[in-house]
């Protein structure tokens, strides 16, 4: 003769089912590498020091790195910074040195930015040399990620590209 499953049998049989498919539907999180604006505050800069356009980065063991970019582009802190395609450098806990790929403008003229620096501990400031000058900046406009901008505004209504000043008319 048979016996009739008991109630609770049968809730315990449909719980097991249900977490047995509820589990095997989840995967784990695919872990990968950081992105560049995640690994910046790891060595103790901000994560706004690179444009919004990274395409790859590379980072070796002794701390030289690549960053490519979608294109070359400016971004304007308290001073317009310039950004080409490939940048290149030595990243360390709070400094990125032999820098490659970055200028600054000042009084109409391009500078590399050969190192760029944070004091340990952290505090308000960061250091950008520009051959023998260190010139001092507010980190907190590093702190987001910036759009880049192919071309940048300049006082007076006129367009700057690189070098070349392309007046706009109205």
């Amino acid at each position: 003769m048979a016996t009739n499953p008991k109630p609770h049998h049968l809730l315990l049989l449909l719980l097991l089912s249900f977490s047995n498919l509820s589990l095997s539907s989840i995967s784990p999180p695919s872990v990968g590498p950081p992105s560049v604006y995640e690994l910046l505050p790891k060595f103790g800069l901000p994560s706004g020091l690179l444009p919004d356009s990274v395409k790859s980065y590379s980072l070796a063991e002794d701390g030289s790195f690549v960053v490519e970019l979608q294109k070359n582009c400016y971004i304007q802190f308290d001073y317009l910074v310039y950004y080409e395609k490939k940048i290149t450098g030595m990243l360390k806990y709070g400094s990125i040195s032999n820098l490659r790929g970055i200028q600054v403008q000042r009084f109409f003229l391009w500078f590399d930015v050969d190192e760029i620096k944070v004091d340990l501990p952290p505090s308000d400031s960061i250091y950008f040399q520009v051959g023998f000058i260190n010139k001092k900046l507010d980190v907190d406009q590093f702190k987001t990620v910036h759009s880049c901008s192919k071309k940048v505004l300049v006082p007076g209504g006129r367009l700057w590209n690189r070098g070349v000043e392309v007046l706009m008319f109205d």
